[in-house]
C-alpha cells in the first residue's frame, strides 16, 4: 500500500492511499473535525466514482470497525469457506500478475494447479459464471476458485499475484 500525505492550508490534512490491487482513495481530515472519503475508478485514479462524509463521531466508529477493534475475523488470508479438503476462495486479480490478459486454457489452471475457476466478476461488475476456457483474466478482477488450500495458495502465488 502506497499512502501520501498532505497539508491543505485552511482546510486540514489530505491522505491519498493506493492499494496493491492499484485502489484508489482519498481521505481529507477537515480542522473541523468532518472526515471525508472519496472513491476513484480503477481505471482512471483522477475520476471520483463515490464519496462520503463523516462527523467526528462515525468517523472515531468506522475507524474502530476497520481497525478490529468492534469485530475481528478469525485469521483467514482472504474470504473462503472450508468443506473437508474442498475450499472455494475469492481472490482479485493483481495487476502485474503472470495471468493477466490471459484465458483460463493458457495458464491450464485445472491440469497444473489441480483448481478449478468456478465464476469471475470483471471490474466492470459483470459476472461470468462457470467461464469456459476461452474466458481471459484481467487486472482486478475477482475470481472464484476452488480445490485444496496448497493448491490455491500456488496458484495465487504464481500466477494471480505480483
Amino acid at each position: 500500500m502506497n499512502c501520501r500525505e498532505s497539508e491543505l492550508p485552511g482546510i486540514g490534512r489530505k491522505f491519498e492511499v493506493i492499494t496493491k490491487t492499484n485502489d484508489k482513495i482519498v481521505i481529507v481530515i477537515h480542522d473541523d473535525g468532518r472526515r471525508e472519503i472519496y472513491h476513484f475508478d480503477a481505471d482512471d485514479h483522477e475520476e471520483s466514482i463515490s464519496n462520503v462524509t463523516f462527523n467526528d463521531d462515525e468517523a472515531r466508529q468506522v475507524a474502530a470497525i476497520l481497525g478490529g477493534m468492534v469485530y475481528k475475523p478469525k485469521a483467514m488470508e482472504s474470504i473462503e469457506i472450508a468443506l473437508d479438503d474442498l475450499v472455494i476462495e475469492w481472490f482479485k486479480v493483481e495487476p502485474g500478475a503472470p495471468a493477466v490478459n490471459k484465458s483460463i486454457l493458457d495458464i491450464d489452471i485445472r491440469n497444473e494447479y489441480g483448481v478449478t475457476v468456478i465464476a469471475i466478476m470483471k471490474k466492470n461488475q459483470k459476472k461470468v459464471l462457470n467461464p469456459g476456457p476461452e474466458t481471459v483474466i484481467e487486472a482486478g478482477d475477482t475470481i472464484v476458485i476452488s480445490g485444496e488450500r496448497k493448491d490455491l495458495k500456488a496458484l495465487i502465488k504464481n500466477l494471480l499475484s505480483s
